[in-house]
């Protein structure tokens, strides 16, 4: 394997960002003071908003060791009793099943006593001088308040938290249910609900606290993390990627990005799902650590371009992720909803249409996708009804093509269409963003990482497979569709997906020397899929320029326009290649 210097930390530096970002609760308390004592004023309302999972209780302890308030107030005393949220939320949470729920319209207030609110309202009115602490998710119902701290949590580190018992969710103290559930309502209720309360509030930000690490918190001056924000939306940047085990999972990762050896393997890679990923903005001193999707919610139009944001809103589409079965087992297998489906059963806008692309392949690489042309749908859902009673295993090879896999085959996979990756692969995912709309219909006879079953969902995933999607349709309409676009010296662009029922275009560009991109009005997101180093530079210098490395995925915002990629480094003689994917909307 080569050498790696692959980036597991990447940040955007903060233009004036120095002395913004203190580290501490000393520092984070003393900063505060100076924020008080700077109003003049005899009486000051600190707000700190929570998203949950955010260890409440902690910032309020540490805050009121050293800030003496005269009064201090946590929403979680003013909410609903757990009975009343539970019934709330019941609708959204699809009864029985372990994974699948609707997503939640609900609002922030609703999952509020009104007469707690009025009475510790007023409670805070009848305080002439001093401090006024609330700590909690949606402090600022109570009161408008005067200073306005954001605690933020990275989705990641939330669900960290669900496997650590650490944490319940939304006004519930429910520490104790099986992590996998804690997720699904967080998924479906309390994020949404968290990032409609939050969108409106990062305007008014003055401070930010990360507490993802709750041995180091640190506290930035809110308009630096709004620069920090405008920064990263005008210059190509990459989130922090995670990773995670996974039943299949590989050793390739484990290996090339210099991971945790004792780790049984990793599966997983997110490297580019805004939702879930962190964005680290570098003050000097320290870095700040905040969901990636504070970005999508701050900077739509700059980071998406006009006509994504027109489509899309603030949601960032495109998702990159690395699949490793390098060393590991076949993914379930499975498929997709069609749109429609995903709309009328799960309230999401559109589905997981997506491909695979083979980074690294091993000689036995292989991927399932698409029916045999011979399939017959009655004979093969019985064999999946059978295999799932506890008959005998579904014999995926009788009604399913399993293709050769190389490096850089690129496999395309709109919704509808019977899929998984073989072992002996390391796959770059390139798919639209709802990632957690997978039906797996088999699971080969394996368990999950805490000793269960996996959850299959073959009703659902029979109710959306194309049965006329066969051996050659497969082989004509999905498997390396790639054809010739553009050359020039030094480089040469190949169209290579995806399908023309997905919203999302594939470039892979071969270059030896500089090659010219432009967003031309609408995000990028590229990986650098051959070649050890290349560099992203600004014809004009409007960024500075970025090093990217093998495996690495970043993204151009589409305020940055024209931009070069070129080999870089000491192997830069010899022939790199990028992947990038856009929206259908232009062409870049």
């Amino acid at each position: 394997m080569r050498k790696s210097n692959y980036d597991k930390f990447p940040s955007v530096s903060v233009p004036g960002g120095a002395n913004a970002c203190v580290t501490g609760w000393d520092a984070i308390a003393e900063r505060l003071r100076q924020a008080i004592a700077g109003r003049a004023a005899a009486k000051t309302v600190l707000l700190v908003e929570c998203y949950p999972g955010v260890h409440e209780a902690e910032v309020r302890r540490e805050l009121e060791q050293r800030l003496q308030p005269t009064l201090t107030l946590q929403t979680s005393d003013m909410m609903l009793r757990p009975e009343r949220i539970d019934a709330l939320v019941e609708l959204f949470l699809g009864g029985d099943d372990p994974v699948f729920g609707f997503l939640a319209g609900l609002k922030l207030p609703q999952f509020f006593d009104p007469e707690h609110l009025w009475y510790h309202g007023e409670t805070v009115e009848r305080v002439e001088s001093g401090l006024v602490l609330i700590v909690g998710v949606g402090a600022s119902l109570l009161q408008a308040g005067d200073l306005l701290v954001y605690a933020d949590l990275a989705r990641w580190e939330a669900q960290m938290r669900f496997r650590r018992n650490e944490t319940g969710n939304l006004g519930i103290p429910n520490h104790q249910l099986p992590a996998s559930l804690q997720y699904k309502r967080a998924f479906f209720v309390d994020w949404r609900v968290a990032d409609r309360w939050k969108r409106p509030l990062i305007r008014r930000w003055d401070f930010v606290l990360d507490t993802n690490n709750p041995r180091e918190p640190k506290l930035a001056e809110g308009e630096a993390v709004r620069r920090g924000l405008r920064q990263a939306a005008r210059q190509p940047f990459r989130v922090v990627p995670f990773f995670d085990p996974a039943p299949w999972g590989g050793q390739w990762m484990k290996e090339f990005c210099d991971l945790d050896r004792a780790a049984p393997n990793y599966g997983w890679c997110f490297d580019c799902v805004p939702e879930e990923n962190s964005l680290l903005l570098d003050f000097g001193n320290a870095r700040l650590e905040l969901p990636a999707i504070d970005l999508v919610f701050d900077q739509p139009r700059a980071l998406l371009g006009d006509p994504v944001h027109a489509r899309f809103g603030d949601e960032f589409p495109i998702r990159f992720d690395f699949l490793d079965t390098m060393g590991g087992g076949n993914l379930s297998f499975q498929v997709h909803p069609l749109t429609e489906y995903i709309q009328h059963h799960f309230g999401l806008h559109y589905t997981q249409d997506e491909s695979y692309y083979l980074l690294e392949a091993g000689p036995d690489a292989s991927v399932y996708l698409g029916l045999r042309e011979d399939v017959d749908r009655e004979a093969m859902a019985r064999d999946l009804a059978a295999a799932q009673a506890g008959g005998a295993p579904f014999d995926a090879d009788r009604h399913a093509n399993r293709w050769p896999a190389k490096k850089h085959d690129h496999f395309l996979i709109p919704a509808g269409t019977v899929h998984c990756s073989g072992a002996d692969a390391m796959v770059l995912e390139i798919s639209a963003t709802p990632y957690i709309f997978t039906f797996k219909m088999w699971d080969w006879n394996r368990r999950g990482l805490d000793g269960k079953p996996r959850p299959i969902h073959l009703e659902h995933g029979l109710a959306n497979i194309q049965w006329d999607r066969t051996t050659e349709w497969t082989r004509r309409e999905l498997i390396n569709a790639i054809e010739p676009v553009a050359q020039g010296d030094g480089w040469r662009e190949e169209r290579t997906g995806l399908h023309a029922r997905e919203f999302i275009e594939t470039r892979r560009h071969w270059f030896t020397k500089t090659v010219p991109h432009d967003t031309a009005g609408g995000v990028n997101v590229l990986n650098l899929v051959e070649g050890e180093e290349a560099i992203v530079e600004s014809p004009t210098g409007a960024f500075a320029p970025m090093v990217i490395h093998y495996a690495e995925t970043f993204i151009v915002p589409a305020a940055v326009g024209a931009y070069t990629i070129r080999p870089h480094g000491a192997a830069a003689d010899r022939e790199h290649a990028t992947l990038k994917a856009f929206i259908r909307i232009g062409t870049p």
